[in-house]
């Protein structure tokens, strides 16, 4: 039987050195014994897979019924965004058979040439928009980013899809950024992997010279910090 999702996307995490273990501290402040650098995927090859493991998770949610099959564009968020919605759309039409198209913003508005916000698939009333971003801490990406749609066409967001939910605490409630985006836009979300699967396959998946990814100690320290931080 082959690997599951989420342990074949934590293999290449590691491979491609964008998931690391030890001790960083986050943009929240907070100490995390793991780190995910969505910089780490920086050739065709890589940028490829990863478009190819969102679009994997996409047909998978719309076969469950938790997204529709009629997906106009995929939406990537300026910068980091951009490779991501385009390598999504692209494995999505060449693996999957789906006409999709792909869209992202501009930081500044353009005044000449074709001008407007958006580049790519333009939006239009009753567009049905699929987001795809790379990690979500806050939610901050996606409450700057719906504004910025809706201003653009009366759009129906129906999803967005992240590589990990860090399954973190947002600092003002018990929620999860994920479920605070869930109920505050009324759209769900899912991850291709959660931060206790990846760390469930990285003891499972060994280093050159046969250890675990995720040594004991590694281990305690992830549990400590979803203890403090989970939710």
């Amino acid at each position: 039987m082959s690997d599951s999702l989420d342990i074949r996307f934590t293999r290449f995490l590691l491979e491609s050195q964008a998931l690391k273990f030890g001790d960083f501290t986050l943009k929240s402040g907070r100490q995390s014994p793991y780190f995910i650098n969505a910089g780490a995927f920086n050739d065709g090859r890589k940028i490829a897979t990863l478009g190819a493991f969102y679009a994997e998770k996409i047909a998978a949610e719309i076969e469950a019924g938790n997204l529709p099959a009629d997906i106009d564009t995929v939406f990537g968020p300026a910068y980091k965004g951009i490779p991501l919605g385009v390598s999504t759309a692209i494995a999505l039409t060449g693996a999957h058979g789906m006409e999709v198209g792909y869209t992202f913003d501009r930081k500044e508005k353009k005044d000449h040439g074709d001008g407007g916000m958006m580049v790519g698939t333009q939006l239009t009333d009753g567009m049905k928009v699929l987001l795809v971003d790379d990690v979500m801490t806050a939610g901050t990406a996606v409450r700057e980013v719906i504004p910025k749609l809706k201003a653009e066409a009366d759009v129906e967001v129906v999803g967005l899809v992240l590589s990990v939910d860090r399954m973190e605490k947002t600092r003002d409630s018990d929620l999860s950024a994920v479920k605070a985006v869930e109920q505050e836009f009324g759209f769900p979300v899912f991850a291709i992997a959660n931060v206790r699967e990846i760390f469930e396959a990285g003891r499972r998946i060994m280093t050159a010279d046969g250890q675990p990814y995720v040594t004991e100690a590694i281990k305690a320290a992830a549990d400590g910090y979803l203890e403090r931080y989970g939710a």
